[in-house]
């Protein structure tokens, strides 16, 4: 393995001064980890404090996992509000080293980029490229110019040869050395008193003075993660499952303190001969649900499927199948509760994700709404009567039914028996319903609301799209965009979140006529909402045949325009205006300039049948710039209707002033 090498140093060194940081990328054992820690002790004058974070392959991916040692995650509120938490206590300007980041879960490494892009710390990574796939926030870092890439690739480094020499010294150690490093091929650290209950504390003296594992701050470690990685070769699936039965049984005992801790517990079970009982392994669910690990919560509450708690493992599974856009996946596990059986509480918890996932997931909205006006019927208490016309303002929203949308999402807002469910249904469709009909100014306070119930999965978007259009429509555009990144870098890089707030990005900056960046982020975002069926899918194709119509490239913008179409219906009929604005820019493209200005009419039609105002205005300035001589009578009108920046700076475009 390589030593200190001057050239690489100064590149971190000058990573860490004038950047963020600095990543080293090489193959593994080529010392990338003997690097930082050279670099580390260079830089450790210039900082109060310097932490090592070192994330494995051997442990559950779980939530924050890489940083418990540093970390108390707290025993309440959702992925914001816990990632804002963690940057406050992490972020004093101290020096972070975080050894194997390809290895980091994914709120680690959102935390880390978070750190870094806002300079609140220091970063020194090392990852390994090619043999583990790296998380987007890791590759991230040096993609926008965040921290600096070093590459580590000494000559004539092999990796067979390397595997070769590791797997000659694990098969020399003892078999008692190896027993530890079997465990931590299965959780890596173990706390010394848990290392030497498992195995014993000579076994891991023996260990230690073999070089085969250390013992550090945070317990007893591989001394290099190729060590487990060739002892985890050589195990069979029964050899881990009672290692991790083992490890299970020994923590459990102990009493894992934390959220961390429980996590990460219940998700070993899960490969063991002794899962938790299904009680804790819904509760880890939920816990997973909550920090917005929708995999971990799926496979956790599927594994609690079947343990006298169907009920609770089924919703918690269904929301998480259902955020990740597997709507068939989740309506059959939802389908398999009887519904005659529930309580009214339980038949309300029940019925709000299945319909949801009927109108958008299954694209079945007019079953959705039907199915859930049946079981309003079902139900006297106004709590629950209250939750489900709360999503039913949302359905109406969709649909394209505004007057109804706002009505309904305003008894809802007034009842005293709407619980947080409700009001995060409700305020998010009021708010984007108050942007697009122009009711500007009460678009925020609706917007704070819908965040403040703190309700999990995408809701913020809806709002967030209010805010953006109500930013855009009174001339702040710099504004818009920033909420609109804010939003999307909100969402780390999982998905579909991240594609949504692409799109919203992508609105803000086809407003700003910044085109080309536009159709990056669209194309993206709507080949990763297609297998979804979020009604974001279909405007992502909209807006993308805006933009590439737009750009003067008929052929792409054609395709995208069919793809659009295909797509779109009655849970998408809130953005007929955008189908239309899509057909306009595809025909001008394709020098239709009649049928163009033909289609920004059915815009505007369109928006103002719908009660949009603000969209009609927004069309009605398309049309003008496609040459309709009607078009500015039709500004003038509007903004009659609706005074605002983007009115008069639309109708002062055309009238040459």
């Amino acid at each position: 393995m390589t030593g200190r090498s001057d050239p690489a140093l100064e590149l971190i060194e000058r990573g860490v001064r004038t950047q963020a940081g600095a990543v080293l990328i090489g193959p593994a054992g080529v010392g990338k980890s003997t690097l930082a820690r050279h670099a580390a002790e260079q830089l450790s004058a210039e900082f109060d404090r310097v932490d090592w974070v070192l994330a494995t392959a051997s442990p559950p991916d779980v939530p924050f996992g890489a940083f418990e040692h540093l970390l108390d995650v707290p025993e309440s509120g959702k992925t914001a509000a816990v990632l804002a938490t963690a940057r406050q206590s992490l972020g004093d300007g101290r020096l972070l080293v975080i050894d194997d980041a390809h290895h980091l879960d994914a709120l680690s490494a959102a935390l880390v980029y978070q750190l870094a892009v806002s300079r609140a710390v220091r970063v020194v990574l090392t990852a390994t490229v090619g043999e583990w796939p790296v998380p987007a926030e890791v590759t991230a870092l040096w993609h926008d110019d965040v921290a600096a890439r070093v590459d580590v690739t000494p000559p004539g480094h092999e990796d067979s040869r390397l595997r070769a020499q590791v797997d000659a010294f694990v098969a020399g150690l003892s078999s008692t050395t190896r027993r530890v490093l079997e465990f931590l091929a299965v959780a890596d650290p173990l706390s010394l008193e848990d290392a030497a209950a498992l195995t014993s504390a000579h076994a891991v003296d023996d260990g230690v003075q073999a070089g085969a594992v250390i013992i550090s701050q945070d317990g007893v470690r591989p001394a290099h993660p190729l060590f487990v990685d060739s002892v985890r070769d050589r195990l069979g699936g029964p050899d881990l499952r009672r290692l991790r039965s083992a490890v299970v049984g020994r923590l459990s005992s102990a009493g894992p303190h934390g959220v961390v801790g429980r996590l990460r517990v219940a998700a070993l079970s899960i490969g063991s001969d002794s899962p938790l009982p299904a009680p804790d392994l819904c509760a880890a669910a939920r816990e997973a649900l909550r920090l917005g690990d929708l995999e971990l919560s799926e496979r956790l509450a599927q594994a609690g499927l079947g343990g006298g708690h169907d009920l609770d493992a089924r919703l918690t599974a269904g929301y998480a199948l259902a955020w990740q856009g597997r709507g068939r996946e989740a309506d059959a596990v939802l389908a398999g509760l009887d519904p005659a059986s529930l309580s009214d509480d339980e038949l309300i918890a029940w019925a709000l994700p299945t319909a949801a996932n009927q109108f958008w997931m299954l694209s079945e909205p007019a079953r959705a709404t039907a199915f859930l006006q049946s079981i309003r019927a079902k139900v006297d208490d106004p709590g629950a009567r209250t939750a489900v016309d709360a999503l039913s303002a949302t359905f109406a929203m969709n649909a394209g039914n505004l007057d109804r949308a706002r009505d309904v999402a305003e008894q809802v807002l007034g009842s005293p028996d709407a619980d947080e469910t409700a009001v995060g249904w409700a305020a998010s469709a009021a708010a984007l319903c108050a942007a697009r009909t122009g009711r500007f100014g009460d678009v925020d306070a609706l917007a704070e609301r819908a965040v403040s119930a703190g309700q999990p999965g995408l809701l913020r978007f809806t709002s967030g799209f209010g805010q953006t259009t109500a930013l855009l429509m009174t001339g702040e555009s710099d504004r818009a965009l920033t909420l609109a990144r804010r939003l999307t870098e909100f969402a780390q890089r999982r998905q579909p979140g991240r594609a949504i707030g692409e799109v919203l990005t992508a609105d803000v900056l086809l407003a700003r006529g910044e085109l080309t960046q536009a159709v990056s982020l669209l194309r993206d975002a709507a080949t990763t909402l297609a297998p979804t069926g979020y009604s974001w899918g279909p405007l992502a194709w909209m807006l993308l045949a805006q933009a590439l119509g737009r750009l003067g490239r008929p052929a792409d913008a054609g395709k995208a325009l069919a793809r659009a179409e295909a797509r779109h219906g009655l849970k998408s009929m809130l953005f007929a205006p955008e189908l239309s604005l899509a057909r306009a820019a595809t025909l001008a493209a394709q020098h239709d300039t009649h049928g163009a200005v033909e289609a920004a009419r059915a815009a505007v039609k369109a928006a103002e049948r719908g009660g949009q105002t603000a969209v009609a205005l927004r069309s009605a300035h398309v049309g003008a710039r496609l040459g309709d001589a009607r078009a500015g009578e039709t500004l003038a009108r509007l903004t009659g209707e609706l005074d605002c920046a983007f009115g008069r700076e639309a109708l002062a475009e055309i009238n040459g002033s």
